[in-house]
């Protein structure tokens, strides 16, 4: 165990029982910064996994790894412990968690699987434990907090083998969103967690950089199957799988409003510079010879970035191909947002693959403005 920050060090050995102990009425910020657990990813300690899970059993928060981006963790059939989450995060209760779970066959205690149960299973192997999440008919021991409050839930089985030793050990389902301030950029390393939540959580557990770098896919079987939110399992290979995955109406429901899924809402995923997002790549030279007075950044792919070597600029090279920027894509804004950038300029991708969720992510960082 390691502090997140150096005024941490004295109490390394003899850390508070909880962070979070006052919980009868919800989420209440601790006055200690997070606590720091660094794991080799591949071959987590133990010693470090039980702190973590003992965390999570008495009702707290950890921000872990998965092969997406970094999570963060309560105990998914505690009310109150969920109820954090949104305190901490300062998420809207209208937009549902995600319950992780250890293995596909956990899905069917918290979810009801009546007529559907042999796609789900063709589903799960094929995909799990991996980058997908399904959305069906929740069962009553799945609190409404988790839901906000709608007859559907969440679920995933994790790849990472971090969040796997964790859920195991913790015993339970583990509710967690992506480990960041609402509507901020995913994070994908221990470093951007504590950039929004030290001293907010409990506890971070560091085991390294997430390999995918985009959240998961989001297909929903309450009904004909659905993809609510493109992720890090590429629609394409789903259809190869199962058939015609119909997509979304384009329309965006209010804040206010229960959301089918994570991350739909319109702002998402932003910087706190102004994303200025392009169709293609040929408007590029037009609109970055247009931006006077403030800072500009380029997160763009390698060849749109060459034909721009002339503009002055902050640059983010998002790489070659569509698994290249999706690694680099979150850690990209929040990079430029620490250079002091007021306007960041990029473009869509091509749909192939992670593209489309790139693209995703890239008009809700948006607020949907498409230039």
């Amino acid at each position: 165990l390691k502090p997140a920050t150096p005024q941490l060090a004295a109490i390394a050995h003899n850390p508070p029982a909880a962070g979070y102990a006052q919980r009868a009425s919800g989420y209440t910020a601790t006055p200690m910064p997070t606590q720091l657990i660094q794991l080799t990813p591949s071959h987590p300690d133990q010693s470090g996994i039980a702190r973590a899970a003992a965390i999570i059993q008495r009702g707290g928060l950890v921000a872990f790894p998965t092969e997406t981006v970094y999570g963060l963790g309560a105990n998914g059939l505690d009310p109150v412990a969920v109820n954090g989450i949104f305190k901490a995060k300062q998420r809207p209760h209208s937009d549902p968690l995600i319950l992780h779970v250890a293995h596909w066959s956990d899905i069917a205690r918290y979810a009801d699987l009546a007529g559907v149960d042999a796609l789900v299973e063709q589903l799960a192997h094929a995909f799990m434990p991996g980058a997908l999440t399904l959305v069906l008919p929740k069962r009553t021991c799945v609190p409404d907090s988790v839901t906000a409050n709608g007859p559907s839930v969440a679920l995933r089985v994790p790849a990472h083998p971090v969040a796997q030793a964790l859920i195991a050990a913790a015993g339970v389902p583990i509710a967690a969103p992506s480990a960041n301030l609402f509507s901020r950029p995913s994070p994908t390393t221990a470093a951007m967690v504590l950039e929004d939540l030290d001293g907010r959580i409990d506890a971070v557990i560091d085991g390294g950089a997430t390999t995918i770098g985009v959240e998961s896919t989001i297909i929903s079987l309450c009904g004909a199957p659905t993809l609510l939110r493109p992720g890090g399992v590429a629609l394409e290979a789903i259809e190869a799988l199962i058939g015609e995955v119909l997509l979304p109406a384009e329309a965006v429901l209010p804040e206010e409003q229960t959301q089918p899924a994570p991350g739909m809402l319109l702002k998402h995923y932003s910087p706190r510079a102004r994303l200025l997002l392009l169709e293609s790549a040929q408007q590029l030279h037009e609109v970055a010879m247009r931006q006077h007075g403030g800072k500009l950044g380029l997160l763009l792919p390698s060849e749109s970035l060459q034909c721009l070597q002339h503009i002055e600029a902050e640059r983010i090279d998002l790489g070659s191909d569509a698994a290249s920027a999706a690694a680099r894509l979150f850690k990209g804004m929040r990079e430029l947002d620490q250079r002091g950038c007021t306007h960041i300029l990029t473009h869509y991708l091509p749909l192939e693959g992670l593209g489309r969720a790139i693209n995703d992510r890239l008009f809700r960082a948006a607020e949907g403005k498409v230039l």
